[in-house]
């Protein structure tokens, strides 16, 4: 699957990359996103939650593992940063937050690669607030459907 190279100059453009995702999201997508402390994870979730409607400001689950949100679609973000092991995530009810009718974000995703459906997109975020870089891959058929849509949804944040 061939990758999108962007670049955003500031939090309201991350959070505007979220929004132009969360327009090909499907019930039951899974989105990994991984990269350096402070790279944009929790502010990219914040601009796709906010296009699947929800209303209620959107925090780091770094401490709580997982928040939920209700919006158009139910939006779980988790992440996986402070646990050890991927029994510690199947414990949590990983299997439920694959939500066939919700979509997943799961920050540091890289850790838990093994448990992520085959079908996944991944966005590697590095930089920082004023220059970061997001890589998007898109994993799986599903993703390879909705390559084309993605990348001109994108092409605003594309860098050169």
């Amino acid at each position: 699957m061939p990758e999108i190279e962007l670049r955003t100059s500031s939090a309201d453009q991350t959070r505007g990359v979220g929004a132009a995702i969360a327009g090909l999201l499907v019930p039951g997508d899974v989105v990994s996103l991984t990269g350096d402390l402070g790279a944009g994870k929790t502010t990219l979730v914040q601009g796709a939650a906010g296009a699947l409607g929800v209303s209620e400001p959107v925090t780091s689950p770094t401490f709580i593992i997982v928040r939920e949100y209700a919006g158009e679609l139910p939006v779980h973000h988790m992440d996986v940063y402070r646990l050890d092991r991927l029994q510690e995530v199947l414990d949590l009810g990983f299997e439920d937050l694959l939500d066939p009718q919700g979509v997943l974000f799961v920050e540091w995703g890289s850790a838990i690669e093994g448990l992520l459906p085959n079908d996944h997109l991944e966005l590697e975020l590095t930089g920082e607030e004023d220059d970061r870089h997001v890589r998007v891959r898109g994993r799986g058929r599903s993703w390879g459907a909705r390559w084309d849509g993605l990348a001109a949804a994108l092409g605003a944040w594309k860098a050169a």
